[in-house]
């Protein structure tokens, strides 16, 4: 189980690097990308970014050093909580099609955190 948990993680923080990295620092790159960020303040982008970015932090450092690894399961349910959020707001505008990969890392995150906290 173990196993599969990092495999989780890791497959979490490329994801959230990835969503994170052109939300807090390439927001033309995440406006051609995602039509909502049009519509949100740019410093809201720049959290949410910045938000994704540190929980990836959390995510995989504490449990990999061994150090507070209860962290990581916190981590995973703050990153569950920002994808939960994140479909809502698509729900809200319709955006049916962006809602699957929310449900997805909201899944893999709640298994994380779930499973790390055993």
């Amino acid at each position: 189980m173990n196993v599969v948990l990092w495999i989780v993680q890791g497959i979490l923080a490329v994801g959230f690097i990835y969503s994170g990295w052109l939300k807090a620092f390439q927001y033309e790159a995440a406006k051609a990308s995602w039509t909502w960020v049009s519509d949100v303040p740019k410093a809201l982008v720049f959290f949410i970014g910045l938000a994704e970015l540190l929980g990836v932090i959390g995510l995989i450092l504490p449990q990999a050093t061994k150090i507070v690894p209860v962290l990581t399961p916190t981590a995973a349910a703050g990153l569950a909580a920002i994808v939960l959020f994140g479909a809502i707001f698509h729900i809200m505008r319709g955006e049916y099609r962006q809602i699957g990969v929310n449900l997805i890392f909201l899944a893999f995150a709640l298994f994380v955190a779930i499973g790390r906290l055993k």
